[in-house]
């Protein structure tokens, strides 16, 4: 089968990964930088072009698709599904996952556990906010953010008050969240594939560092997950209609509590960490599927 990986670097860890996965299982494997597809829409005969050629004969799609990039990369991924291609990541919820916010309201509804979250667009709420996730210290967030860029805490309300004020003022869309002490700086990221978890490590951040993400310098370990985390990070993935997803959570005196679901994880931590074939993984996902309409 010729399976085609959306990245904009062949050269990304994660994505050298998965062409070795579907190298030694006898698959062709494609890297199209979505940015670069020409998308022809016309009657019954949705198609694509990539550098003057039409993609043809492609078996199946492995999503890889920045955060900056979303709007395009989902398109991209929906042309795929309008040719009847099998896409590991649905467009639709690439989308969803992406909108921080909307994510978030869609696993409260689910009954799932999260930190509690204020939203607001008016700099005279400020208070009220601060104030409605059990006052400071907390933690503000860019919906935009990723790998912990735009993330920060405030562990004033003099702080916190500048912080948001800062923000409103430039029309940024943010979050506050209550901060949880307990987690210590760490949080655990449970990796899903086709509604199995496949693998689960605890990020712990640096000294003085609050985030864990590994970007930010944290390091990972194996972890095995609680019945409940399990049970947390599965019906969330199942949420959001991620068949691929790293559902990372903090660990907190009243369970576990969703942060975020990513649709695009990076396999470098995970695999470190387990020593789990977690592209082999993802590559017999897709071979399970790769004629199902």
């Amino acid at each position: 089968m010729k399976i085609a990986i959306l990245s904009r670097n062949a050269n990304l860890y994660s994505t050298k990964r998965l062409i070795e996965a579907g190298k030694q299982r006898g698959h062709e494997m494609l890297v199209l930088d979505h940015q670069k597809c020409v998308l022809v829409i016309e009657k019954n005969r949705p198609h694509i072009f990539y550098k003057g050629q039409e993609i043809k004969d492609v078996g199946a799609v492995i999503p890889r698709i920045g955060a900056s990039v979303t709007f395009y990369g989902a398109a991209v991924v929906r042309q795929f599904e309008m040719m009847k291609i099998f896409t590991a990541v649905e467009s639709q919820a690439l989308v969803r996952s992406r909108d921080k916010l909307r994510s978030l309201q869609l696993l409260s509804r689910a009954g799932i556990g999260m930190p509690k979250t204020a939203f607001a667009s008016e700099p005279k709420n400020i208070e009220n906010v601060i104030e409605q996730v059990g006052g400071v210290p907390v933690v503000v967030k860019l919906l935009e953010g990723t790998q912990g860029i735009g993330v920060i805490l405030a562990e004033t309300f003099k702080s916190a008050k500048s912080v948001i004020e800062a923000f409103l003022e430039l029309d940024a869309n943010i979050l506050v969240q209550e901060f949880i002490k307990e987690a210590g700086g760490a949080d655990i990221r449970a990796f899903v594939v086709d509604g199995q978890i496949v693998g689960a490590m605890k990020r712990q951040g640096a000294p003085g560092e609050f985030r864990s993400n590994l970007h930010r310098g944290g390091k990972a370990e194996l972890i095995e997950l609680s019945k409940e985390e399990k049970l947390t990070a599965l019906k969330s993935a199942k949420k959001l209609g991620l068949a691929i997803a790293g559902v990372d959570m903090l660990q907190s005196s009243r369970g576990p509590l969703v942060m975020e679901v990513n649709s695009s994880p990076g396999l470098e931590g995970i695999e470190a960490a387990t020593k789990v074939d977690i592209a082999g993984k993802i590559i017999e996902y897709v071979e399970r599927n790769e004629f199902v309409d």
